[in-house]
Formats: C-alpha cells, structure tokens, sequence
C-alpha cells in the first residue's frame, strides 16, 4: 500500500511540494478491508503535513505583504534622490524614528544612501548602485510572494483531494461491510445466539 502512495505522490509542484494521490478506484490502493486503517491513516498524515506546510507558507506570504510595500517606498525616495541634479536646493523633510515619533531633515543632494540590510546592519552605497539592489529585492520579493501565493492554492488542492480520497475509502469500506453481511445472509449474530421469539 505505501509503495502505491509513493507512485502516486512522485511529482511535485516547482517549489518540490508533492501531489496527493488522487483516488479513482479504491481498489488501485487496497486490496481488502484488513488494508483500510492503514490506508486512512496515511492520508490522515499527509493532510496533517500538507495543513502544517499551508500554515508556514500563510505566515511566510503575511511577512512577504509588509516587506513588498517597504521595499517599494524605499525603492521609491532613491530614485527620487537619483533624479536630483548636483547644485539642486536642499531637501526639508521629516523622517521616522519610530511608528510614533518623526524629525525634521534637510537633505541636500547626494550621491550616497544608507541601507539597511537587517541583523542591525547598515551600509552605504551609491545612488545608482542603491537604485539597482532595491529593484533586484523587489523583485525578488514579489516572485517569493507570488510563488506563496501559487503553493498556498496548490496546497489547498491537494487537502482537497485526500479528504475526497478518504470520503472514496470510507464509503469503500461501507459498502464492503455491506456486501459481507448479505453474502453471511444478512446476520451478523451466530446462529446459536440468535434470539427465539414466542408464537403470538
């Protein structure tokens, strides 16, 4: 049974997240009654494992939604720095220090910036350089969200699909333990228990 599932669970997506088995013929996957718990309980894991990977890429995709935005806005005051001319007035602006509190600046023109690169560190580059880091972040950025966004659908799909297979299994197992008790002629109590009912 396991070997079947790992057949059908060879291909993956492009990020390397496999496809569910897709059940068409319960009996592609077991073979008798005494094989269904086992079969239930694989799907049971994948589903679990599938539900732990969707909840990891909801969270990558939410931290991916607030980093785009920054990016952009960065990417967005280089560029204007970048188009200032060299002798052009100085700039009066305020900045923030933190969600609350902001500071009167007056910046005037530069061909240098101060990035932050994260872990508390900070470098500086050129302008144009600057310019040509946040472009390849940004997109970088929107390419990891888009992929979030194409593996949280895919895995809602495959979820799907293993509760559609354990439903198949499930009504399987119904319908096999139906056709036993009508070939046992449709008692499932030994003849020596059954019970003997007065006349009248």
């Amino acid at each position: 049974m396991s070997t079947k599932l790992q057949n059908k669970d060879a291909a993956t997506n492009p990020r390397g997240i496999p496809f569910a088995p897709f059940v068409d013929k319960v009996e592609d996957y077991v073979s008798s009654r005494a094989e269904v718990d086992g079969t239930m309980k694989s799907f049971q894991e994948m589903i679990s494992k599938y539900q732990f990977m969707e909840v990891n890429t909801q969270r990558r995709a939410a931290g991916l939604k607030e980093k785009v935005p920054d990016i952009q806005k960065t990417l967005d005051m280089v560029r204007f720095l970048h188009s200032r001319k060299p002798g052009s007035e100085s700039l009066e602006t305020t900045f923030e220090l933190n969600d609350t509190l902001y500071a009167k600046a007056v910046i005037p023109p530069t061909d240098e910036v101060y990035l932050w690169l994260g872990a508390n560190v900070m470098l500086a580059y050129p302008v144009a350089e600057a310019e040509t880091l946040l472009e390849s972040k940004l997109a970088t950025a929107q390419q990891s969200l888009e992929n979030c966004e194409e593996d949280l659908d895919f895995l809602r799909e495959q979820i799907t699909t293993l509760e559609v297979a354990t439903a198949r299994l499930y009504n399987w197992e119904v319908t096999m333990k139906r056709k036993e008790k009508a070939e046992n002629g449709g008692d499932d109590e030994p003849a020596n228990q059954k019970k003997i009912l007065p006349n009248g």
